[in-house]
């Protein structure tokens, strides 16, 4: 249950929203009491056959009663609904800041359907904790205290009875759900989480799965993976039924137990003849205080599953922290310009010594690197498939820190300026660039929100996508589809350089921006790229495996055995493959 504080702690709710949720909710319960006993009570009155006007009052009760019951409902209802969707979406967002430090370095263990069950899925859930978790306890003990008080004012012993009814059924129900439900609830999300990965492998993956002639195979792993949480949801379900009949038979035990005592009260004169149907009515109606209560607690079971598995991933050490107090570097258009005469004058992106590996035991990836970037400068890195550039990458913006060595932005080291500061003046067009599912120009207005359609179409012209884009009947209204699907390899290598084209950063960083890409379409694009650089530009760092106008950088060097050196132009070539 501790995951649940935090999620409650994380998103808390709006105690007013609660209190008039509760308030509507109690309101509605003990209209729905009141509608029965005054409806009892004209029942047994009308059968002794008296004067209209000896019934007016009752009448006019069971229509107010109805009515009220029906307004308090629905308005209950729509308060509950607001109070749920509001927390649940201060929780999301809550939980989307918590994560976003930890996706850079990626999620060991963690597959795309894995994290999108948790993160979607079980945060969904969570909703129930407030609407179906939270409330009921309280309205069944505002609701069941106001029963009592009308059996009361009716026949004190009977309010006895219907207490001791109602506390069974308000203890008992939820004790013997939450016992059946345990296990069942906490494995669903599991089972489902599983059910989940396997249906968007098979969906990202159908051609390969078709073209290798396994779709039976994957077919009947999720049919197994379905199966299984079908059987945990019946079994929930099973709980639940349990619970309603466990409270109709408590309810049913305690009409009875009043009964018992009420009879002979009216044998005695002690309670009226009309009172009797009135008082049985009241003691059935007030069982709808405590009958969410069962699916309460077997719902606060479920919640605590999907809060724990939340927690899971977000209790994992970010690979980065932010520093307490933030130093901030001086990055403004002038210090580019300075460069143009005073190189030395230009605030730097420098790698000084860094060294890095990905566990202790494992070998250094980089082993004294060092590198100097500056505004204006166009630089080139080659090395083979493994040798540490794309992890070079990632450290300049700082998904990740290294154990030795010093990386300095404008002279500041990284660790000492704010995530948001640095990548602001770092921007890092990785290898496997993603495209959203939108539009063109939503795609590219990625690298600056504010960008106007010229400046767009100009950064697509820079990265030689203008032809292409004049073809487009949509223009840059044109949807690239799903993840990109509908652009080619090479086009959405481009338009992950053009949202650097138009991003305002004092260093761009590409990783292997040629990939996809025709030998001649690679020599163009590592031209466009390097161009950016002059007059007055940012520093550019093109990580690329394509040998081809490297005439075009003011510097290329090369990563080898974890080390930077110059790089030997003579001949030869560079491994094709995704860096580390």
């Amino acid at each position: 249950m501790s995951a649940l504080r935090g999620v409650l702690a994380a998103a808390p709710v709006p105690r007013r929203r609660l209190a008039l949720s509760v308030a509507l909710g109690a309101g509605a319960v003990l209209a729905a009491v009141g509608l029965l006993t005054t409806s009892g009570y004209l029942i047994s009155r009308a059968a002794q056959r008296p004067e209209i006007l000896a019934l007016g009052v009752a009448i006019v009760g069971v229509r107010f009663f109805g009515i009220a019951r029906a307004l308090l409902r629905y308005a209950e209802r729509l308060v509950s609904h607001d109070l749920a969707f509001r927390s649940l979406t201060d929780l999301r967002s809550h939980l989307f800041h918590r994560l976003i430090p930890l996706v850079p370095a990626g999620l060991p263990g963690l597959g795309r359907g894995e994290l999108l069950g948790r993160f979607v899925g079980d945060v969904d859930s969570l909703q129930d904790l407030y609407l179906r978790g939270l409330a009921p306890p309280l309205v069944a003990v505002l609701a069941g205290l106001g029963a009592v008080v009308v059996a009361f004012l009716i026949l004190p012993v009977a309010a006895l009875v219907l207490a001791l009814g109602l506390l069974a059924a308000g203890v008992l129900v939820p004790l013997v759900t939450r016992r059946a439900s345990r296990s069942a609830g906490r494995r669903q999300a599991a089972a489902r989480a599983v059910l989940g990965t396997e249906i968007v492998e098979i969906a990202t993956g159908s051609a390969e799965i078709a073209v290798a002639g396994r779709a039976e195979d994957w077919t009947r792993r999720a049919e197994r993976s379905g199966a299984q949480l079908a059987s945990l949801q019946r079994r929930d379900a099973l709980s639940g039924g349990l619970a309603a009949g466990l409270l109709t038979a408590v309810a049913g035990a305690t009409v009875v137990a009043i009964l018992a005592v009420a009879i002979p009260a009216v044998g005695s004169g002690a309670l009226p003849g009309v009172m009797l149907a009135a008082l049985a009515l009241l003691a059935m109606a007030s069982f709808e205080a405590v009958a969410p209560l069962g699916a309460a607690a077997a719902r606060i079971e479920n919640c605590a599953a999907a809060a724990g598995r939340i927690e899971a991933v977000l209790d994992r050490e970010p690979p980065v922290s932010e520093p307490e107090h933030p130093r901030h570097v001086e990055l403004s258009s002038r210090y580019a310009r300075a460069s143009l005469h005073a190189p030395e004058l230009a605030p730097a992106l420098g790698f000084d010594a860094v060294r890095f590996r990905y566990e202790d035991d494992a070998p250094w990836v980089l082993d004294g690197a060092d590198l100097e970037l500056r505004p204006g400068r166009a630089v080139a890195l080659l090395g083979p498939s493994g040798a540490g550039k794309s992890t070079l990458a990632e450290l300049a913006v700082r998904f990740r820190d290294p154990q030795g060595g010093r990386i300095e932005l404008g002279g500041v080291p990284l660790p000492e300026l704010a995530g948001d500061d640095i990548r602001t003046a770092v921007r890092l067009a990785p290898q496997d660039a993603y495209l959203f599912t939108t539009t063109l120009r939503d795609n590219v207005a990625l690298g600056r929100a504010d960008a106007g359609d010229g400046e767009i179409c100009a950064a697509l012209a820079a990265v030689g996508l203008g032809p292409w884009l004049d073809s487009l009947p949509e223009g840059l209204d044109t949807e690239v589809g799903e993840a990109g699907a509908k652009v080619s390899g090479g086009q959405r290598q481009r338009i992950a350089a053009a949202r650097l084209f138009l991003a305002e950063a004092r260093f761009l960083v590409f990783d292997e921006p040629t990939a996809h890409l025709d030998p001649e379409g690679a020599a163009d694009l590592q031209r466009r790229i390097a161009a950016m650089a002059r007059p007055a530009g940012p520093g550019v760092l093109v990580i690329t495996h394509e040998r081809a106008a490297l005439d075009a950088f003011d510097e290329v060097h090369e990563l080898r055995a974890g080390k930077i050196v110059a790089a030997d132009l003579s001949g030869g070539s560079v491994d094709i493959a995704v860096e580390a």
